[in-house]
């Protein structure tokens, strides 16, 4: 059964791009049948996986001027899939708040191909707007990213009350996949205290594996590759492996 995720953070630059590209790169790299939709404007997913968005992106799809499957570009991964975005989908935010069922758009556009696939990726922006309110009702399970840095926590309970406030009122099958540590630094104490903090405050839902900080890893996106193909020894690519593993046995596969 094709499981839907979600990854958000209404905090910029805590990995959320990073692990969408990398996560569901490895995941087609393990044999898995993988969707990602690029539901940013900036659209670093899409330019992360090498690719642009073209005539035919997400946003047309969500305009209803598309079908979905219009708009899907085959990547340098075999099995991985990309719905690719560039800064019109930020047009979106505006026309459809007058539109029926407008917290639906995607949930609806992913009906006709989800079918085809063992994993759907969402990449949300980093924001709680209506991109990302269109990503949680289309969601199964939302993985959040917090990178390892003081104010770690800080808006997590903002995303956590948007998330239930989506669950009572919008999508109440939507549930935590996970949280994702990010930008760690093993070396810090500081670093080591937030694992600890965030670790109390989530419990069982936090993953095992963390991504440490790792140069290799923020080269990647600018040779528009993600890091098993770019540099597969890293620690950045073995993280990303292992979160991998974790994702598949979660969801018994």
């Amino acid at each position: 059964m094709v499981k839907t995720i979600a990854i958000t953070n209404q905090k910029g630059g805590v990995g959320k791009t990073t692990t969408a590209v990398n996560l569901t790169a490895i995941l087609a790299d393990m044999g898995q049948r993988v969707l990602v939709v690029d539901l940013d404007p900036q659209g670093n997913t899409t330019s992360g996986l090498g690719l642009k968005a073209g005539d035919k992106s997400i946003y047309e799809a969500l305009m209803g001027r598309e079908t979905l499957r219009a708009c899907l570009q085959d990547t340098a991964v075999r099995g991985l899939t990309l719905a690719g975005a560039d800064i019109r989908l930020a047009g979106a935010e505006l026309e459809l708040v007058e539109a029926e069922r407008r917290e639906f758009r995607l949930k609806e556009i992913l009906a006709q191909v989800k079918a085809g696939y063992d994993f759907v990726f969402i990449d949300c922006p980093p924001s709680l707007s209506l991109l990302t309110l269109n990503a949680l009702a289309a969601a199964d399970r939302v993985l959040i990213p917090i990178q390892c840095e003081y104010y770690a926590l800080e808006g997590v309970t903002s995303l956590m009350n948007t998330v239930n406030r989506v669950k009572r009122t919008l999508n109440p099958a939507l549930d935590l996949e996970g949280v994702l540590l990010t930008m760690l630094d093993g070396r810090t104490n500081l670093g080591l205290q937030v694992v600890d903090e965030v670790k109390k405050h989530f419990r069982k839902k936090v993953f095992a594996t963390t991504i440490p900080r790792n140069v290799r890893l923020g080269e990647a996106p600018s040779h528009g590759e993600p890091i098993h193909l770019y540099d597969p020894r890293s620690t950045g690519a073995e993280a990303y492996r292992s979160l991998a593993r974790e994702v598949l046995a979660r969801n018994g596969k």
